[in-house]
């Protein structure tokens, strides 16, 4: 039986704004997406992942969308997007795009309309609610970007929901005419030749329809205010999964398509979520939490993540990141657990890519990019403008590619670019990294690894109790056995091997006779599943 190609696929997140300026205004667009194709199917990845390039005021970078069926003029036009399709297809690449439908923009048609009154077509399309009779807002949920989650309209003496920014009202999708237009949006797009959709925060679609406080979260020691509640009510809703199916049956009328869910939430909850989306064949093809992306870098963490999704759902499907455009750039949040950026790198490749599912990777990870420090006058990200120091916000791992350091931007525009391009950042440039040992070799090595490995690709995987800093898992498929190892600390530490065995792969470890050496952030890809202590 042939096995769906998102199942063992490794896609690349392209955040376009940022990879690369083709008209000289200092953003990247879709013609410059195509123009570096060639990079990304060099890398030996299976499909590209693009945020938001819809019409859009750009209040949050294009998650607050007022047109889902055209292009941003920023980025180009519809025939862009085409022709961006049709080289990545015939690159090989699949091309999956993003997808926000928990809320729109202020400045969308649907809700231009909807504010107007009580009694207008699109009155019920947007989350609506009467003030308490002291004129505050119906119930205590904050927005994630700060202060409460609703906003008063004068013409309607009444607030409407927004768990993101002022500008981005969040859909009334308990109205079966938002999810029918919603779901035709989404097909504008699967007849255009998209392989699939990430789904942005899909966790949020449904609220609580009696609109109940959220209960305090006694834990939370962050410094934003989102924390402070557990959001049993304002997301999570059971009802989510009817839309889902709906969804899916959708993209089951085409051909290989998919749908990867990000679920907005963190710790158990997070787990559970993933595991109750793909259960089964009738939900998401597959979800992300943020689970990977915390500063947590422990065994028994990635341990718990994946075999928490597995329990949770045995039949479902997990997509797993350590970087994307909405936190710390790993090589930096790590940091501490590594005397070198390049080996941390390494090791982040091969054992990302040692896992279990699906992987997505974050432009500019191939290269070892770290966060970019920032000064107050260079944002442009919401939450750092409001809460600045304490909330660095999101520009840090949004600035732009590096292609080549000795031209203008290190290669990316011939003007200053959106957000600054600085010297740390630029010496990891592409046409730099063209050494053996560099980082952007070692994720091409290890690509091509995984690819040639049946076991890492599709089998199942058993945790071994070693003690920590040691990751190890066997994976197990059609006969041959793997078995992967990661030493997580800055630290050196050695191994006894039982039994016959050897190195495989871009394994950064030395076997002798019975003793495995795995210098500070090594790695090693045994053969078989041989018995091991420390």
């Amino acid at each position: 039986m042939m096995v769906e190609w998102w199942r063992d696929a490794v896609i690349y997140q392209i955040y376009p704004r940022s990879f690369q300026d083709s008209n000289g205004d200092g953003i990247g667009d879709l013609p410059g997406i195509t123009r570096r194709l060639d990079h990304v199917a060099a890398l030996g990845v299976d499909a590209i992942w693009l945020s938001p390039f819809f019409t859009s005021p750009q209040k949050d970078m294009g998650y607050d969308v007022s047109d889902y069926c055209d292009v941003d003029p920023l980025f180009g036009t519809l025939a862009d997007f085409d022709a961006m399709v049709a080289r990545a297809h015939q690159l090989g690449l699949k091309v999956i795009i993003d997808q926000v439908l928990s809320h729109s923009s202020d400045k969308h048609p649907w809700f231009q309309e909807s504010r107007q009154s009580r009694d207008n077509p699109k009155a019920d399309w947007y989350v609506w609610a009467d003030p308490k009779p002291d004129g505050t807002p119906p119930n205590n949920w904050p927005s994630v970007f700060g202060g409460p989650a609703w906003e008063w309209e004068p013409r309607r003496r009444q607030y409407y929901l927004h768990n993101f920014l002022i500008e981005q009202p969040d859909l009334n999708l308990w109205n079966p005419d938002v999810q029918d237009a919603l779901l035709k949006t989404m097909r504008f797009w699967l007849e255009r030749g998209v392989d699939g959709f990430r789904l942005d925060t899909v966790n949020y679609y449904f609220h609580d329809d009696k609109l109940r406080d959220n209960p305090p979260n006694p834990d939370h020691k962050g410094p934003e205010t989102y924390g402070f509640q557990r959001h049993v009510y304002s997301k999570n809703r059971p009802e989510n999964i009817a839309f889902l199916k709906r969804m899916r049956a959708l993209t089951d009328e085409y051909d290989a398509r998919m749908m990867v869910g990000e679920v907005g939430d963190s710790g158990q909850s997070a787990i559970d979520i993933m595991a109750a989306y793909t259960a089964g064949s009738d939900r998401l093809h597959m979800c992300y939490s943020f689970e990977m992306l915390s500063p947590e870098f422990t065994a028994a963490h990635f341990r718990r993540c994946i075999e928490g999704v597995h329990k949770g759902a045995p039949d479902g499907h997990s997509c797993w990141s350590f970087s994307n455009h909405d936190v710390v750039r790993h090589v930096t949040r790590w940091s501490a657990h590594a005397r070198d950026q390049d080996a941390l790198a390494r090791q982040s490749a091969a054992m990302l890519l040692s896992f279990p599912g699906t992987i997505c990777l974050y432009q500019g990870e191939e290269l070892g990019l770290t966060e970019t420090t920032l000064v107050y006058e260079e944002l442009t990200d919401p939450p750092a403008l409001r809460f600045w120091p304490e909330v660095k916000g999101r520009d840090g791992c949004r600035t732009p590619m590096v292609w080549d350091a000795s031209e203008p931007h290190a290669g990316f525009s011939t003007v200053k670019p959106w957000l600054p391009i600085k010297p740390e950042q630029a010496a990891r440039a592409v046409a730099g990294q063209t050494a053996n040992d560099s980082v952007l070799a070692a994720y091409r090595d290890t690509l091509a690894f995984r690819k040639s490995q049946p076991a890492l690709r599709y089998g199942a995987t058993t945790f071994l109790d070693l003690p920590e800093p040691i990751l190890g898992f066997t994976r197990a498929h059609d006969g041959q056995r793997l078995t992967a190892l990661f030493n997580l600390s800055p630290d050196p530490v050695a191994l006894t091997v039982k039994d016959e065995t050897a190195l495989t792969g871009p394994s950064a470890a030395t076997l002798s006779g019975e003793r495995l050496d795995l210098p500070a952030n090594g790695f090693a890809w045994l053969a078989g599943a041989p018995r091991l202590s420390v």
